[in-house]
């Protein structure tokens, strides 16, 4: 076993997984109510970008609070999502098999 050259492949496989979770950033993932009243977009990394809330939910504070809730944690678990495959990805495709290795990712 090369030692040296899996050593290099790993620096190479951490900056790739770097490079990644910079590009999530520009990864927009939107999810609104299903009345569409309430609109959230998140990034790829799970940091709101933006909230746009109709005039008629702010006549009810807790109907609003609850759009909320729904709404981003939706938008939460399908960021999520997309995060977690993207970096899988990159770290199955660049990672040399070494037994247990795969216990690192999970």
């Amino acid at each position: 076993m090369d030692l040296m050259g899996m050593m290099g492949k790993l620096k190479e496989t951490q900056q790739k997984i770097e490079d990644t979770k910079k590009r999530l950033d520009t990864v927009l993932i939107d999810e609104q109510s299903a009345d569409g009243l309430l609109k959230v977009t998140l990034t790829a990394n799970r940091k709101v970008q933006s909230i746009s809330i109709d005039d008629s939910l702010l006549e009810d504070k807790e109907q609003l609070e609850d759009y909320l809730i729904v709404t981003l944690n939706k938008a939460i678990e399908k960021s999520t999502r997309v995060n977690e495959q993207e970096l899988d990805a990159v770290a199955k495709m660049d990672m040399p098999m070494i037994p247990g290795m795969d216990d690192l990712f999970k």
